[in-house]
């Protein structure tokens, strides 16, 4: 979580909501020894804030769909 003092809230107010407002997290201020928060009143998409990452996977990404463990793990064996 982001934390701000209140100068540097009064300096940069519409870019600090904004980005509260774009990745749902919440932006500490501090002032003194208390603390506030503004937080979005809605929920956000957790998937918003995924990053697109088209190589991820390298090779077909269809035969992970099929990958069995049962030759590898031994779950019934102690």
């Amino acid at each position: 979580m982001k934390t701000v003092t209140p100068t540097e809230l009064r300096a940069n107010v519409y870019n600090l909501l904004d980005e509260v407002l774009q990745s749902g997290l919440p932006i500490e201020i501090k002032k003194g020894d208390r603390r506030l928060r503004i937080v979005p009143a809605d929920k956000a998409e957790k998937f918003m804030n995924l990053v697109f990452r088209p190589h991820a996977v390298a090779g077909n990404p269809e035969e992970l769909a099929s990958l069995g463990w049962q030759d590898e793990v031994a779950l019934d064996q102690p």
